[in-house]
Order: structure tokens, then sequence, then C-alpha cells
């Protein structure tokens, strides 16, 4: 089963919309760096490994490339730094919604998917309806989450004419 990496920022997404627990139903593994669980989700989020979420960890050679990261790329968050030096370490695409985490994961030659990709790949696998969708984008919009709401939207009517 192929392997995506997440920074928090899609797995908070997700929450905010009610749809966090059917990301698992996905057929793929998703994982996160051990840090980044054990400093941002593990003290309000440790239901994520009952759901499936791995913890990986990064290779000594990563994590003395992580330091470079960090400094060539100083509006990401060092968490998020290690989301994207796990997702080059394993070859694996990155999820995240982070415009500097994509950008750095652009020039480092690491794939990138959002919320939305995730969202309509739920719809598309028939884990959740467009109606669920909907709402779950407008539970995330009322939560101040960023994102392109008109895209969102307009990408997920498309979904539902197919």
């Amino acid at each position: 089963m192929p392997v995506l990496i997440s920074d928090t920022n899609i797995i908070i997404d997700l929450e905010e919309g009610h749809i966090l627990k059917e990301l698992f139903s996905l057929p793929f593994s998703f994982a996160v760096p051990d840090i980044l669980y054990f400093e941002e989700l593990e003290n309000s989020h440790e239901y994520l490994l009952d759901y499936g979420l791995l913890l990986q960890e990064l290779s000594i050679h990563s994590l003395k490339e992580v330091t470079t990261i960090i400094e060539k790329y100083p509006k990401p968050s060092r968490n998020d730094c290690f989301a994207l030096m796990l997702a080059k370490q394993e070859q694996c695409p990155l999820l995240t919604g982070d415009e500097d985490l994509r950008s750095a994961a652009r020039e480092e030659g690491v794939a990138c998917m959002g919320t939305l990709w995730v969202v309509e790949h739920m719809v598309q696998y028939d884990i959740i309806t467009k109606k669920t969708a909907f709402n779950a984008y407008q539970e995330m919009k009322n939560h101040k989450r960023r994102l392109p709401w008109n895209d969102a939207f307009n990408r997920l009517e498309a979904l539902a004419t197919q």
C-alpha cells in the first residue's frame, strides 16, 4: 500500500471537517515523523495511532540533512521540515496545505498533495458522499481553515457531474 507523509495541517483540516477517521479508509498508509507526532499530536490526537497513523523515524543521514533544509527554507516550521525530509527519505508524496512547505517540497523534488486531493479521493473511492464532502468543506471554512475555497467547491461540483 502506498505511503503518504502528512504534516499536521491536513490532519487539522480533516478533523475540523469531521472526516478525519475516513482518511484511513483510503487505499494508502499515512505516516508522520515520530518527532512531529510527539511534539504536536500526541497530547490531543493520540487516537490517530488507533486509526492507523504510522510513525516513522528519520535516518541519521536525513537528520543531518534536515538541518540544511531548515536553514534553506526558513518559513516552514521545524516539524514541517521533518515531514518534508521524511517524504524525501522515503520517496513518498507529502500531504500539506502549507504553501511555504509546498514550495520547499517542489524545490526538493517531492510531490505534494493537499486537503482538496484527499477529500476528492474520499469521494472517488465512495468513502464519503459528495454532500458529506460539501459539508466538511463548510465546517472547515467555518473554522477558518485556509483553503482555496472557490477551487474546493468548484472541483467538488465538477466531481458531481462526472
